[in-house]
């Protein structure tokens, strides 16, 4: 059997890839997120996925790194290239580790997000496969998306209402603020 090192960014998005991927190949999980702010939301989120893992037996390689200043220097005025270094990052990363154990091929659960930039993770993920000689495996995990939100509902997990940096956290608040002004503005128009 093939063996994948599959990063996780959270374990919602991994439990349906994961039930479709643990018969095709050997997993390993990957644990990598040092995007994920606050601290407190950082924690829940690797905790969710450490209760997942150990439940269902999965063995897994914990890269634990909260580095709030490490990720601000980077995003500071590039913000609107905050995803791309994110990806570029945590793929870069899951590609060194998948060489360095001599795995057939590296992915990501950044795929079956709805929310993420698809393609841009896709390029980046070969991008760094070429550098480093090794495969990336591609899925669009996306077509798991209601069985994932079910699954992860059903198992009682932990599910965030955003991507992980304080960038998409205040995108989240905004975008709630905005409906609400707009349904407050029709309001007042009766």
């Amino acid at each position: 059997m093939k063996r994948l090192l599959i990063h996780i960014c959270c374990a919602p998005c991994f439990v349906a890839p994961y039930y479709h991927l643990k018969d095709k190949f050997e997993l390993m999980g990957f644990w990598f997120n040092p995007n994920i702010h606050p601290q407190q939301e950082y924690h829940k989120r690797y905790m969710t996925l450490k209760d997942f893992t150990e439940k269902e037996n999965i063995r897994m390689i914990w890269k634990d790194e909260y580095n709030l200043q490490d990720f601000l220097r980077k995003a500071a005025f590039r913000e609107e290239l905050r995803c791309s270094s994110c990806y570029y990052d945590r793929l870069n990363y899951a590609a060194i580790i998948a060489k360095k154990g001599n795995y057939d091929y590296f992915t990501t659960t950044l795929l079956y997000s709805k929310f993420q930039k698809h393609e841009l993770i896709k390029q980046i993920g070969e991008s760094v496969a070429k550098l480093h000689g090794i495969e990336f495996y591609y899925e669009d995990f996306r077509e798991y998306w209601k069985e994932g939100i079910a699954l992860s509902k059903e198992k009682e997990m932990y599910r965030q209402q955003y991507c992980g940096c304080i960038y998409s956290e205040q995108d989240r608040y905004e975008n709630q603020l905005k409906k609400i002004r707009h349904i407050d503005e029709k309001n007042n128009r009766r």
